[in-house]
């Protein structure tokens, strides 16, 4: 039995061997899988772009809309912090109006329902959402020193708050994977109304 694969009837031609056909599909494999796994790279990386890019805005946009909210508030009435539950309500007693934002972990959603106005959601895909509640005391220097709004007794004192201090996390997936395309935001705001 003849083991070369005749690949043309031409004069002077050469047929080509099984093991030369075997590693001629081989390192045609390997190319293409190289090729492949570039492209998956490539792709992945267009889209985390994409994803951070997003996220920003959507921080930014929250960002904004936030602090305008929250710098026209006369105080802080109500919140309540857990690890799957976050809810904040100021109220402005200038307007005559109230705010409150709501985070859910199940949902991930960070919402802000105001009165009078419809209910909107300012955060999607969000995984955190933390914040503290500070007077502000003005040192001698003229240096602000953040302490927690506290009474004597050391339990909060929502009347005493002057100063948010606020984070959040979202993330998303690529691919089926939660890959670094998260985004951490900060923010502090001063109730400018509160006396």
């Amino acid at each position: 039995m003849n083991s070369r694969i005749n690949c043309s009837k031409g004069s002077g031609s050469r047929a080509m061997t099984m093991v030369e056909l075997l590693v001629a599909i081989g390192l045609g494999s390997i190319i293409l899988s190289a090729g492949a796994i570039f492209y998956l790279f490539v792709v992945r990386s267009f889209m985390m772009a994409g994803n951070y890019t997003d996220m920003d805005a959507r921080s930014r946009y929250a960002v904004d809309a936030m602090l305008q909210e929250m710098r026209s508030a006369t105080r802080v009435t109500d919140y309540q912090l857990t690890s799957t539950n976050a809810v904040l309500t100021l109220t402005n007693s200038i307007a005559g109006t109230s705010v409150t934002y709501t985070w859910n972990a199940s949902t991930g959603n960070l919402v802000r329902d105001k009165t009078g106005t419809a209910t909107r959601t300012y955060l999607t895909e969000c995984s955190s959402w933390q914040f503290d509640l500070y007077q502000r005391t003005p040192h001698s220097n003229g240096v602000y020193i953040f302490y927690p709004s506290t009474n004597t007794y050391g339990t909060n004192d929502l009347t005493m708050t002057k100063l948010i201090n606020m984070s959040w996390r979202c993330s998303r997936s690529i691919i089926g994977q939660k890959l670094n395309t998260e985004n951490v935001q900060t923010a502090q705001v001063v109730l400018r109304n509160k006396q």
